[in-house]
């Protein structure tokens, strides 16, 4: 099993990117999360891993800390949550904001990310709170107080996405692939970026906005 890749990063089309190790291109889905933490193309990148094979595929997920994929392993662990909807988690919630709802039991923060209904949000508190009361030391570590805005680095605004189309449009195809619909992706974007800010935006910055004002909203 692939636990850790490190090579040079290729092209990144929120969520997925290509990662070249020595010689061999490397597909993987990271969350948003890690994808605002990634480099420019042609620089190096080291991200930990998570693999999944089946029977008509091999799928490899990228994070760029221990504590994203453990956290991405136990959301696959409860039942009805797969990785898309992992995937939408942390792209959508900080690890400490997620844990924090799930403490809190916040139905209503849960059911505003992609994929998860009331009934997956009240799956996901019953198991993830046993599941988190036993949890790897570096979760247990996570203060209450970090939030998804304070965990913005600066680093995530020099990001440069490989993509066809304007950055509204281009935002709006990314959370299309996180699992939002086309309408409700487009509202989000609205929202967050008015057409006659986007030229101010990278693609990231409106992706991170989107998610924040759906999460706040």
């Amino acid at each position: 099993m692939i636990g850790r890749l490190a090579g040079t990063l290729i092209e990144k089309t929120p969520p997925q990117l290509l990662l070249d190790v020595a010689g061999v291109g490397y597909e993987l889905e990271v969350p948003m999360s890690t994808f605002y933490e990634l480099p420019e193309p042609g620089e190096s990148v080291v991200l930990v891993v998570h693999m999944v094979v089946r029977e008509d595929a091999q799928l490899l997920y990228g994070f760029a800390t221990r504590q994203e994929r453990t956290l991405f392993r136990l959301l696959l662990k409860v039942s009805g949550v797969g990785a898309k909807v992992g995937l939408a988690i942390l792209s959508t919630m900080a690890t400490a904001d997620f844990v924090l709802a799930v403490d809190r039991q916040d139905i209503a923060t849960l059911v505003r990310i992609p994929g998860i209904g009331k009934k997956t949000a009240e799956r996901l508190v019953l198991e993830m709170r046993d599941k988190l009361a036993a949890m790897p030391a570096e979760l247990a570590a996570i203060p209450e107080q970090e939030s998804t805005a304070e965990a913005a680095t600066e680093g995530e605004k020099n990001v440069v996405a490989l993509v066809t189309g304007g950055p509204r449009s281009q935002a709006i195809d990314a959370l299309v692939a996180l699992g939002y619909k086309a309408a409700e992706a487009t509202r989000m974007v609205e929202r967050a970026v008015p057409p006659a800010k986007a030229g101010d935006f990278t693609v990231e910055d409106i992706i991170r906005a989107a998610l924040q004002t759906t999460v706040k909203s």
